[in-house]
């Protein structure tokens, strides 16, 4: 057999494992409905679920199934009253306010203790041993800790507040006084009443209230101690209260702040966006006493922010006809208005908190001219007419200039791309795209920007085949630009197909060729920038020695070697460089080599397996044999 503990803590017995089986899934579809998402109110709630005696109840408050957000949110409506009082939830405390921003006030009893003229407690029947406490179990909404304070009254009086706030806590006050006269109105300092403050997150507490001499000495204008928890403002110390304070307060009015859910405005909104209860034109507020958050309507907006579409615009201009001047139009806005001043008058039209309309003051007169300015002599004014018309021309002809000048270097850089192949390397890019999808053409003011117009000091080196300029590109990247001094026309197309090949090599001891330029006379090409020189200024040292060692200069060595053998038998068609010395060889941070300078190399068909060519390369380099017999 099976136990179980009901709500009430009495045990349950289960007959059998059929039964246990079905007391499980009761559970499990309980446990369900307690997690399910809040629910929007239903449209069959009429106005009557949404009020209980002269309290409005808004949503997500409501009195039945379907009206509220969720269980927390129950107002149960008990009409057996005259007139009807509002309870939280299913529990004996009732409800007077409800504020859509997170706050409801409640009523609670007051705890007293009172004694007779012998010290022994009693009840205003005359029973003896008398003393109520008052105490609260709220599990929900914590207690305001702004808007209510802890206060006890009496000349002969303790006091003290237990409950929990996370971790229990405890705080009270004393208060004493031997004569009423001592009691000053108004003030709660520890003389007739004390008071002290409440802690955030407040779900509950028990007020106990007592005597040090059972109100002996007090006894003619002080038999009892009172305490309770009342909302800042609502209550004002008098000294008649000493005398008989229930008679005139049995309960007073706590708030209470209320939340939705246990996330931050931003938690809920990115974890269940379409749960999130703030609707249209309503701002999020996180909740400072406890978890959760609240919703207002923004600015400029009135309703419900819980609803959808429940906050609705506010007609600023109906609502208060005298926001704007009298000499200015009231414009209604979504969310806000504006004040527009009437014609013949400025500033921002706005009565309250502006600067309203002010006329536009005439415009002021210009000077009288003086006497010998209207006499300028008629030559004069030839003349001045004169000059501003040349001026004018001059501007106009060198505007001209200009423009045919810039045309006619248009049409220079058109030629000399058609001469230099400029179409024939489109059409072969575009053939090969994909191979070779990072060549590119560049215009000749790009270069001449990368260059600084070509000056001297960005010089890298120069030689027979021609100069080597160093580029700053506008995207930052260092490039080593070379400008040939020659081109043999007829050998273009040569030219063109070198370019594609030598931009599909993609080793790393072989210098990269990023593009070409076929705007200026003679083309130019743009080669990745290698930054530690050339192998020559290593080995050849201004001062005739070589800060490289002998294993270094193996590994570069052999580097070249790996890249020509590379060029003339790894590449998709094999290239002869004709030119290899320690000046064509670059070496980057790291002393890789690089091989550069294709100026004088020569493509190889795939089908011919030798090649004879003019001798071309520096003497003193050249092979003897291919130099007698190319």
């Amino acid at each position: 057999m099976c136990y179980g503990r009901n709500a009430q803590g009495g045990t349950i017995a289960i007959g059998n494992w059929h039964e246990a089986l079905l007391f499980t899934l009761i559970l499990l579809c309980a446990t369900e409905a307690a997690v399910a998402y809040d629910e929007l109110p239903s449209k069959n709630c009429s106005d009557i679920d949404q009020t209980c005696g002269s309290l409005n109840i808004s949503y997500p408050f409501g009195t039945r199934a379907g009206c509220y957000m969720n269980e927390d949110f129950l107002i149960t409506c008990d009409r057996t009253y005259d007139p009807p009082t509002a309870f939280l939830r299913k529990s004996n405390i009732d409800v007077t306010d409800i504020w859509l921003w997170g706050e409801l006030r409640i009523t609670v009893v007051v705890a007293q203790d009172c004694y007779n003229l012998r010290g022994n407690l009693y009840t205003r029947s005359g029973t003896t041993n008398y003393n109520q406490d008052s105490w609260i179990n709220l599990s929900k909404f914590p207690i305001s800790s702004t808007r209510n304070k802890f206060t006890a009254i009496g000349c002969d009086t303790y006091a003290w507040i237990k409950g929990y706030s996370g971790t229990a806590y405890a705080t009270g006050c004393m208060s004493l006084c031997s004569n009423i006269s001592d009691v000053v109105e108004g003030s709660c300092s520890g003389i007739g009443c004390c008071q002290t403050a409440i802690p955030k997150g407040v779900m509950d507490y028990r007020i106990n209230v007592s005597s040090y001499f059972n109100h002996k000495d007090v006894y003619g204008f002080n038999p009892c101690s009172y305490a309770f928890v009342a909302e800042e403002g609502t209550y004002n110390f008098s000294s008649e209260d000493l005398k008989d304070f229930t008679k005139r307060n049995e309960r007073t009015q706590v708030v209470l702040n209320w939340a939705i859910g246990n996330q931050t405005c931003t938690e809920a909104k990115k974890d269940h966006p379409q749960k999130f209860a703030c609707k249209n034109n309503g701002d999020c507020h996180d909740s400072v006493n406890g978890p959760g958050y609240w919703c207002n309507c923004s600015e400029g907006f009135e309703g419900n922010p819980y609803l959808p579409n429940g906050c609705q615009d506010i007609n600023e201009c109906e609502r208060n006809p005298n926001l704007c001047h009298k000499n200015s139009t009231c414009i209604n806005l979504n969310g806000a208005y504006n004040c527009s001043c009437l014609p013949g008058y400025e500033d921002d039209g706005k009565e309250i908190d502006g600067s309203g309309c002010k006329p536009i003051p005439p415009p002021t007169p210009p000077p009288p001219i003086p006497k010998s300015q209207t006499t300028f002599p008629l030559m004069n004014r030839i003349a001045l007419g004169v000059s501003v018309s040349l001026l004018l021309l001059l501007l106009g002809i060198s505007w001209l200039y200009l423009g045919l000048r810039q045309r006619k270097h248009t049409k220079l850089k058109q030629k000399f791309f058609e001469q230099n192949g400029g179409f024939m390397l489109q059409q072969q890019l575009s053939r090969h795209k994909g191979s070779v999808e990072t060549t590119r053409i560049f215009t000749a003011e790009e270069l001449m920007k990368a260059t600084n117009n070509y000056h001297e000091n960005r010089i890298l080196g120069q030689g027979g085949q021609g100069t080597v300029y160093k580029g700053i590109l506008s995207d930052n990247r260092i490039v080593a630009i070379k400008k040939s001094r020659t081109i043999d026309r007829s050998q273009i197309e040569q030219f063109i197909n070198e370019v594609i090949v030598l931009s599909q090599v993609n080793h790393r001891n072989v210098v990269k060729l990023l593009g070409c330029c076929l705007e200026t006379q003679v083309p130019m090409l743009v080669y990745e920038f290698v930054t530690n020189g050339t192998l020559f200024n290593h080995i050849h040292h201004i001062d005739h020695s070589s800060t490289l060692q002998w294993q270094l200069r193996l590994q570069i060595a052999t580097e070249t070697a790996g890249a020509l053998s590379y060029l003339h038998f790894a590449a998709s068609t094999p290239i002869i460089h004709r030119d290899i010395k320690s000046t064509n060889v670059l070496l980057d941070d790291n002393y890789v080599a690089k091989v550069s300078d294709f100026g004088a190399s020569r493509l190889v068909p795939l089908d011919q397996t030798q090649l004879t060519t003019l001798v071309q390369g520096t003497l003193g380099y050249l092979d003897p044999e291919y130099f007698q017999s190319s």
